[in-house]
């Protein structure tokens, strides 16, 4: 018979112990890191799944409108994109801040509405590097993005300023209704993944209209983001 001294027994059962517990803590832990894994996995496949949509506003900011939709905004959850006149936001450099501070993509509409030409590449030019002066000094940011008055481009401006223009999927022609139905109608019946809405935040109908956009386009399962989103992501 083999002896085992009391000494060397108690080591032999105190390492099995040891052992055992080493292993049921790495089972734990190779159970806990598959279920964050699948746990994550889902997040993700349920975010891929998301139809993302983007919003727009030219012309503003405007001094109550602008600021009743950005209360909505804010409300919902969602982003959207504002392509602002630097005549605008010079008289209204505290709505500019608020936008960029609550996460809205700030974009460049020419100091004052003006349509590129034949003749006035250069006036058009500059109405664009005064904006962008204006709008980085109350942001700090220099605007990437323009949206071209009326959809008037020349290519070139790419390079020559680094911007991107933005044009529209859809267009409900808010400017010219007020009727608030109407307006709504023509979004959502033609909204889909990655569309770009194009609206006015200087009416009320628009703004009242937008939100109730939002709220039925939610619901089917958007999300509203920023342009740069939809054009990069």
């Amino acid at each position: 018979m083999i002896r085992v001294r009391k000494e060397t027994a108690i080591v032999i059962l105190l390492s099995v112990i040891v052992t055992a517990v080493s292993f049921g803590v790495a089972v734990r832990n190779a159970s806990s890191a598959g279920t964050v894994n699948c746990v994550t996995d889902v997040m993700n496949e349920e975010a891929a799944d998301t139809p993302k949509i983007a919003i727009t506003f030219d012309d503003g900011p405007h001094p109550f409108y602008t600021e009743q939709l950005l209360d909505g905004l804010k409300e919902r959850g969602a982003k959207a994109s504002f392509f602002v006149m630097g005549k605008q936001a010079e008289a209204y450099p505290e709505l500019i801040l608020r936008m960029h501070e609550e996460g809205h993509l700030i974009g460049n509409h020419t100091y004052s509405h003006v349509q590129l030409g034949a003749n006035n590449r250069e006036t058009f030019k500059a109405e664009l590097v005064r904006t962008n002066e204006l709008l980085s000094g109350i942001t700090g940011e220099e605007p990437q993005y323009v949206r071209p008055p009326y959809g008037s481009w020349d290519k070139s401006f790419e390079s020559e300023l680094m911007m991107i223009p933005v044009l529209w999927t859809i267009d409900p022609m808010d400017w010219c209704s007020s009727d608030v139905s109407g307006i709504v109608s023509k979004v959502t019946g033609k909204a889909q993944e990655n569309a770009v809405i194009l609206m006015h935040d200087e009416y009320e109908s628009t703004v009242t209209a937008a939100l109730e956009i939002v709220d039925i386009l939610q619901k089917q399962g958007y999300e509203f983001v920023t342009v740069d989103e939809i054009l990069f992501d």
